[in-house]
């Protein structure tokens, strides 16, 4: 199988935006991928990163399905793609999530992943902005296989990329906003390749790009092998597409799935981690 990486800054354009989402769809497509998934909240610049929430944010935010996600969807039925986005949504009632819904090759909405663990630190605001993720850690049975969703801040958590292992993930997208030196040197890519390592599945982190106010965001996107090699990255600081092989077939192989899940003692687990 065939995953892009749509590696996109954003501009105070969101309709510009918009447009080269869905070029990165066409590219991708004359590229022969079958799966794309793009960087968190790519249709808008960057508006956590103001403290208090800024009023002007609530005009971003739509509802799954709704006029972004139906033009995804009929753009992945054009070419026969999975799409997993992200997008800031609102609900019935008036909630707002940082969320990603996952289409399916057939243009269908599979479901919407939101982002489970919200925070708080400098240029990372998100507690103004989101309301905690209510859908769980669900898997999508795709055209190209089982797919789940770490949102950002989520793939901090083992527990979360366990979840998604456990419900039978063979691929892991991450919809991601990291900043250049957010993390001590090598970090970044060290916690993906381990939960990948550890839990048997591909990781395919998707990172935003560009000067955003205070915030630098550094692109290298990268897709981590259930080996927890690195198969390929993006470039930093600039706007990349960037398309891999990987045969998700290799998960069943792995060391994870060999030993690890074998010798697991989940009846203890509770007990030592229930808070």
């Amino acid at each position: 199988m065939k995953l892009a990486l749509a590696q996109l800054s954003s501009g105070e354009d969101r309709s510009e935006n918009l447009e080269r989402v869905v070029e990165a769809i066409d590219e991708a497509a004359g590229l022969g991928a079958e799966m794309i998934v793009y960087p968190e909240i790519v249709l808008d610049r960057f508006f956590p990163q103001k403290k208090g929430a800024c009023a002007a944010a609530a005009r971003f935010a739509e509802p799954i399905p709704g006029p972004t996600t139906e033009r995804l969807m009929a753009k992945a039925k054009e070419h026969g793609m999975v799409v997993v986005f992200n997008l800031y949504e609102v609900d019935a009632d008036g909630r707002f999530f940082d969320s990603s819904p996952v289409i399916d090759a057939d243009g269908r909405l599979l479901g919407t992943t939101r982002m489970v663990h919200i925070t708080d630190y400098e240029g990372f605001h998100e507690k103004d902005y989101y309301h905690p993720g209510d859908t769980g850690a669900p898997v999508y049975a795709t055209r190209v296989g089982k797919v789940g969703v770490a949102i950002c801040y989520d793939r901090h958590y083992p527990e979360y990329m366990r979840a998604l292992a456990l419900a039978g993930a063979e691929i892991v997208a991450i919809p991601q906003a990291g900043c250049l030196g957010e993390w001590p040197e090598g970090l970044y890519e060290a916690e993906v390749r381990v939960a990948a390592f550890q839990n048997g599945y591909f990781a395919a982190l998707c990172n935003r790009v560009g000067v955003e106010d205070e915030l630098v965001f550094a692109g290298e996107s990268f897709v981590a092998d259930p080996d927890g090699r690195i198969l390929v990255q993006g470039k930093r600081l600039e706007d990349d597409l960037v398309v891999v092989d990987v045969d998700l077939r290799r998960g069943a192989e792995s060391v994870a799935r060999r030993l690890f899940w074998r010798d697991r003692r989940p009846e203890l687990y509770a007990a030592w981690a229930g808070g």
